[in-house]
């Protein structure tokens, strides 16, 4: 009678911490865990068209993940979308200042990210300055509806 006891606690600790491992994966993967790295700095960019781009959206370079998406908002000047952006402290002083941002797909239909691209200038962007040359998103129903439209013309 004890061993079994035994073996159930035992199974019932290996399920528990199994559980705790997928929630803990599931997390991970949904960027909702705070990263290991505090020290941040802010950029933002305005762009004409986000598309489906969200608030934790990841901020990529050359492929990596150096930051997320924090705020998205209407410029009520122009009537664009001003993006704030959380980045890695790591990059502080190290974009030039005609670095690019440009809106990205994951897959055919998968979620929106943010790419960024260095330039050539010797000046870098600091802590809340914008990002002036940006790319928006692709839509691909925008796509799809300009094909049919000159398909029909022909």
């Amino acid at each position: 009678m004890q061993r079994s006891k035994t073996v159930e606690f035992g199974v019932g600790i290996f399920i528990l911490a199994g559980i705790l491992g997928l929630v803990f994966l599931g997390l991970r993967v949904s960027g909702l865990t705070p990263s290991a790295s505090s020290q941040t700095f802010h950029l933002e960019a305005s762009f004409s068209d986000i598309g489906s781009l969200k608030p934790r959206a990841r901020v990529t370079m050359a492929g990596v993940t150096v930051g997320r998406v924090e705020s998205i908002e209407l410029d009520q000047e122009w009537f664009d979308a001003r993006v704030s952006m959380r980045l890695d402290s790591s990059l502080e002083g190290e974009l030039s200042r005609d670095s690019t941002a440009a809106i990205l797909t994951a897959g055919l239909l998968g979620e929106q990210y943010i790419g960024l691209t260095v330039g050539g200038d010797p000046e870098a962007l600091e802590d809340g300055d914008s990002i002036r040359d940006t790319q928006s998103a692709l839509v691909l129903e925008e796509l799809i509806q300009q094909f049919v439209s000159s398909m029909v013309k022909d």
